[in-house]
């Protein structure tokens, strides 16, 4: 055994008795301590992979992306993933690479029109609006925060190019009516399963998982989703032309596909002829499209492997916590709107939604009075999101986006709506706490 071997064996030693002495006996929770809505949950696994890729020093996309990259595509049976920087800079990715000029007619061009929620995260509208194309917003149902399906044809016109949709909270949409409604009007469908992965949907007569089944799917890799990188997020598709498209949009937009550290992949490296550059110009520095870089790095892929493999039991823990939770806040009927499964779909509970609908309560309050009693607590992200300052400067013009109907729900959801963390560090004693707290609140 050579000395480097013997060396990282000692170290991923030392990681491991690191682990069992620091993080493994940590005091368990009592009544009063904080209840976080999410966090990490780890073992010395992520620890010793992390201390790898640190001994490895190679510091952008090696080994652990390739890896991970592979098994994120076996997990979800889909062709291609590609990992990013975060979930936000794969919905990024996933908008723009369908602004490609090779796409042609059907390719999204500034004042082009794109369906989607007001009730959901500011990042999955702002690429649109900041490429120039034109955010419809139709409104969700009361019960999921998901799309109200009833509004798409009241959304579609003329300009149309796209849908693009969150599974609220790990609540699928109804996404074979939706996948129906891009089928029929020729639309490109963009799943934004940041809050959802593992979860599935029926669709032609088949439970697929939600992310798979419209032209791309965004994954988010932060510390309260359903696995953790830290940072860091995943990009993918089944289709081999996006995911060449995708991987130079998020890679400065270079037309090579030679991952970091390999030269001359294609065999062509001096031997091809771009656009108006001589003859034999170096493949590795010819530019298809106006990129980013957002790629992920070892350090944070080397997390991810380890994370992937307790994400079934991540899922089934999460789906406890919800159901547990849900049943003993049912009584509470007249006080609070409890959150309705999506038919014929399989949820992958990031929250718990609950919606006050008796006047006689506000949600500051019983909010202030959550947090008080250490219980954290989330609105749904944005609300409506045409609310939010960050709409001052459009508000008032009818040319940067469009509102079909009043948005009744989700302004409720807005004025009403919360969640309460469902993540696998929320145990039944902390359970009975949330569901006691709750109690007391509306019936004291």
């Amino acid at each position: 055994m050579n000395e480097e071997i013997q060396l990282r064996e000692k170290v991923l030693k030392d990681v491991k008795e690191y682990h069992d002495k620091i993080y493994k006996n940590k005091c368990k929770w009592k009544e009063g301590d904080k209840i976080s809505y999410g966090g990490r949950i780890f073992d010395e696994e992520e620890l010793e992979n992390l201390a790898e890729a640190t001994l490895d020093f190679w510091l952008t996309s090696g080994r652990f992306c390739e890896s991970f990259e592979k098994a994120f595509c076996r997990f979800l049976k889909v062709r291609y993933c590609t990992l990013t920087n975060s979930g936000s800079s794969a919905n990024l990715l996933a908008f723009m690479t369908l602004t490609c000029e090779k796409l042609g007619e059907r390719r999204i061009k500034k004042g082009d029109e794109i369906i989607t929620v007001a009730a959901g995260f500011p990042t999955t509208i702002a690429p649109i609006l900041q490429f120039g194309a034109v955010p419809v917003f139709v409104d969700v149902n009361l019960e999921t925060a998901n799309v109200n399906v009833k509004d798409l044809d009241k959304a579609l016109s003329s300009k149309t190019k796209a849908v693009i949709l969150s599974h609220t909270l790990g609540n699928p949409f109804d996404l074979e009516a939706v996948k129906n409604f891009c089928m029929k009007n020729n639309l490109w469908l963009i799943e934004d399963n940041c809050d959802a992965l593992g979860a599935k949907a029926l669709v032609d007569g088949e439970m697929q998982f939600t992310g798979t089944v419209g032209h791309i799917g965004t994954s988010s890799f932060y510390p309260s989703q359903h696995i953790t990188m830290g940072e860091g997020g995943a990009i993918y598709t089944n289709d081999p032309f996006l995911h060449k498209v995708i991987l130079s949009f998020r890679d400065w937009g270079r037309d090579c596909y030679c991952p970091s550290g390999h030269d001359n992949s294609c065999g062509r490296r001096f031997s091809n002829e771009y656009n108006h550059l001589p003859f034999g110009y170096d493949h590795k520095y010819v530019y298809s499209h106006f990129g980013y870089n957002l790629k992920a790095t070892e350090m944070q892929a080397a997390i991810g492997c380890a994370q992937l493999k307790k994400l079934p039991g991540f899922i089934e823990k999460r789906n406890y916590n919800y159901n547990k939770l849900k049943n003993k806040l049912m009584d509470l009927g007249d006080y609070l709107l409890l959150p309705e499964q999506t038919k014929n779909t399989e949820i992958s509970a990031f929250g718990l939604l609950l919606t006050i609908i008796n006047p006689a309560f506000n949600r500051r309050d019983l909010l202030e009075y959550l947090e008080e009693k250490n219980i954290q607590t989330r609105l749904l992200f944005a609300g409506n999101i045409i609310k939010q300052p960050l709409f001052n400067s459009i508000r008032d013009d009818e040319t940067k986006y469009r509102v079909v109907g009043n948005l009744e729900n989700t302004n409720i959801v807005m004025n009403s709506s919360f969640f309460i963390g469902v993540y696998p560090g929320i145990n039944d004693d902390m359970i009975e706490y949330i569901s006691k707290t709750i109690h007391d609140f509306f019936l004291k």
